[in-house]
């Protein structure tokens, strides 16, 4: 009989806990719902906003983050940067910019003795530290991330999400069979898929020597500007929430062709900021200068004074704090 009772008493103490816990999950849920409830009377009845401030809320304040953007070629042996962008992102005012480097911006100490070497797409060869080193010393900003992308990403990502709209601003007819690159695209608004992208960002001339007008840029400096207004379309519907249905197709598109020194813990932390980031808060341009001849061999000079004052107007644009250096 007497262990018949504290058996009896043992379960009468089990199913007080179970039930307090049972008490505590509904309490919690309940006061999850109420949280949330209050989250989608604030934006609205827009849950999925609402999903985004929580989202946002739980990961904290974020810092403005600097990083350069290197593009390389997986047909090329070279190890050249086709695509150098210079971007900052400040989450807390939800600008940011986008300053491209030309390839060929001299960064010899010597105009008497120049070679290839002696433009910045052939510092990737001696490591990424190498090349930002040279950023850092050109556009006067600490920069401690990059991320080196090889040009497939660009065809993956856009086919995860089933291409991107874009005005082609020219009509595009190119080949190289040294690099398998055949480029054929007809001016105007129309629906890319990964290999037209591809195609669009690293057009330069056409086959009769032909390339963009100069009012818009011609060559490198052409392209460098359709490969920034590409990346702002693609940005732009990257970060529409139809889109969060294939966040799994876009970060294995983003994680197979890309290396970088910024942890997932970082990279998510900035995503509830960047979707709700407004692509018409970005701003664009070129590093300041012009393209010179030196020994038969054609270089970019930056002109100092104008860049300093370019990324003075970025760095106020994006609202960094004043006391950064």
């Amino acid at each position: 009989m007497m262990k018949r009772n504290k058996k009896e008493l043992k379960l009468k103490k089990e199913h007080k806990i179970l039930k307090l816990i049972l008490i505590l999950f509904v309490i919690v849920l309940i006061l999850q719902m109420a949280i949330f409830s209050a989250y989608v009377f604030k934006s609205k009845g827009n849950i999925a906003e609402a999903t985004i401030d929580i989202a946002t809320d739980i990961v904290g304040k974020q810092d403005t983050i600097f990083c350069l953007f290197l593009g390389i070629s997986d047909d090329l042996k070279s190890n050249l940067t086709d695509t150098i962008i210079l971007a900052g992102y400040n989450p807390n005012s939800q600008k940011a910019f986008m300053i491209s480097i030309p390839r060929d911006t001299f960064i010899g100490k010597n105009t008497k003795r120049v070679s290839g070497y002696d433009k910045i797409n052939s510092l990737y060869q001696k490591g990424e530290n190498i090349i930002i080193d040279e950023i850092e010393n050109i556009c006067g900003i600490e920069v401690n991330n990059f991320i080196v992308v090889k040009n497939k990403i660009l065809i993956d990502i856009v086919d995860s999400i089933g291409g991107v709209y874009f005005n082609v601003p020219i009509n595009m007819d190119y080949d190289d069979k040294t690099q398998n690159l055949h480029i054929h695209l007809k001016q105007g608004e129309q629906l890319l898929d990964g290999k037209k992208a591809e195609q669009l960002v690293r057009f330069r001339h056409n086959n009769n020597g032909t390339s963009y007008p100069v009012s818009y840029g011609d060559n490198d400096f052409g392209r460098m500007k359709t490969q920034r207004e590409f990346l702002k379309a693609l940005a732009t519907q990257l970060i529409n929430i139809d889109n969060v249905t294939r966040i799994k197709d876009i970060i294995s598109a983003f994680f197979d062709n890309i290396k970088t020194n910024i942890s997932l813990k970082t990279i998510f932390s900035y995503i509830p900021y960047a979707v709700e980031f407004d692509t018409m808060d970005l701003k664009m341009d070129q590093l300041p200068g012009e393209s010179k001849l030196v020994n038969d061999i054609w270089f970019y000079e930056y002109n100092i004074n104008e860049t300093k004052e370019m990324i003075k107007e970025m760095l106020e644009f994006i609202e960094v704090d004043k006391n950064y250096k």
